[in-house]
Formats: C-alpha cells, sequence, structure tokens
C-alpha cells in the first residue's frame, strides 16, 4: 500500500505565534505616526472582536487594514515592515512553536501556513518560521501595480481556507484523499477547515473552540 504524503497546515494567528499580526501590524503603524491612535486602535479592536465573534466582514477589514500601506506606497511600507518584524514579531516567535514546524518538516511532511492575514504582513512571518508555502488572503493590485484595497480571488477565511487548500492541492496533482492533512489552529472560524482535515489539532484554542475538541477527541496543544 503506498502511503499518502502527509500534509500539515499552520493557521497562523495566536496558533504559531501568540498574537494576531493584522491586528499588531496596525498598532505598529500608529508608532510611525502613520494613524491616529485613539480613532485606529478604536476600530482596529472593534474589528478584532468581530473576528473572535466570527461575525468579520474580511472585506470591509482588510480595506482597512490596508489604507496605510496604500497610502505610504511600497518602498516606506517594506521598510517599516522589517522594523515590525524586528520590534514585535520575532519576539513572539516561540522556541516551542519554532520545534513543532521543524518537527513536521524533518520528518519529510509537507508544511503550509494557511491564514486569514493578507500576504504582506505574513510573508516575512513565514519566511522566519522556515515555511515556502504560505496561503494567505492575497492583495488586488491595480495596471500599474498598486495595492486596491480589495482581495483577489478567494480569501482564505474561514469556507474559503478549505478552497484554497483545495486549489494548492489541485495545483500538484493532488486532492484530498491523496494526502494525510494535519492542521493546526486556534478558533472557530477555522472548523470548516477542522473538520476537514484527517488530524484537526486545536492549538491554543479558544474557549469555544476547546470546548468542541474535548467533545470530539480531537487533540489539544497548548504552546503558550
Amino acid at each position: 500500500m503506498t502511503l499518502k504524503t502527509r500534509l500539515v497546515l499552520f493557521d497562523l494567528d495566536h496558533t504559531l505565534i501568540p498574537f494576531d499580526s493584522d491586528y499588531e501590524w496596525g498598532e505598529f503603524t500608529i508608532t510611525l505616526g502613520w494613524r491616529d491612535g485613539v480613532e485606529f486602535t478604536r476600530l482596529n479592536t472593534g474589528f478584532f472582536e468581530k473576528y473572535k465573534a466570527g461575525t468579520l466582514d474580511l472585506h470591509e477589514y482588510v480595506r482597512f487594514a490596508t489604507q496605510a500601506i496604500r497610502e505610504q506606497g511600497a518602498t516606506n511600507s517594506i521598510a517599516a515592515r522589517a522594523g515590525f518584524m524586528r520590534a514585535v514579531v520575532q519576539k513572539g516567535i516561540t522556541k516551542q512553536a519554532l520545534e513543532l514546524v521543524r518537527s513536521h518538516q524533518r520528518a519529510g511532511d509537507e508544511v503550509v501556513i494557511v491564514t486569514a492575514t493578507n500576504e504582506f504582513v505574513t510573508r516575512p512571518i513565514a519566511d522566519a518560521f522556515g515555511v515556502k508555502e504560505l496561503i494567505a488572503v492575497e492583495l488586488e493590485r491595480d495596471a500599474q501595480g498598486q495595492l486596491t484595497g480589495e482581495i483577489k480571488g478567494t480569501p482564505s477565511f474561514r469556507e474559503g481556507k478549505v478552497v484554497r487548500v483545495t486549489q494548492w492541492l489541485a495545483d500538484r496533482g493532488l486532492d484530498w484523499n491523496s494526502v494525510e492533512t494535519w492542521f493546526y489552529s486556534d478558533s472557530m472560524n477555522d472548523l470548516p477547515l477542522l473538520e476537514k482535515a484527517t488530524c484537526p489539532v486545536a492549538t491554543n484554542p479558544d474557549d469555544r473552540l476547546r470546548a468542541l475538541a474535548k467533545e470530539r477527541g480531537w487533540r489539544i496543544l497548548d504552546l503558550f
């Protein structure tokens, strides 16, 4: 019998890192003077609460979250992102999370980060974990290559994560039946992909997911 390829999928925010990278990037832009602190934090917090409650309009949020980088342009934004990685992200990458990813890589598993945060914020974070394959929210660009504030294609959010992973598999001549799939996530927003995975792992789960994982007998992993 041919052994199936083991595909190991990781959510990012609150799963591999102990915070929401999109939220923290927004707060970081305040320190740069790109946003009014009081108003931006109020709106940013409101969106985050909607995310946790499962009521977030992702298109509305992405327009909000990318406004600063659209106004500042690529050069300033990329430089700021490097500062964000040094000041915030690197400090949040724990030995436990890094070792978990590396243990799967050493085992020969195909490792992919699947996140509802946009590609601009998450590409360097995936690189910091040594993960080449990233499925993130892709950002639309206009004819001049400038970000429009809209999402390109299907966003990797809730049911969209299943759609995007299905596309990723198809691009490689694979389907769900040809792989053994692990998925690590903290959030009930990821329930569609957790239910699709062969081996769902509730990782640093929120209260609702922890209760569901116990009910269904899913593995629970607390990294931090």
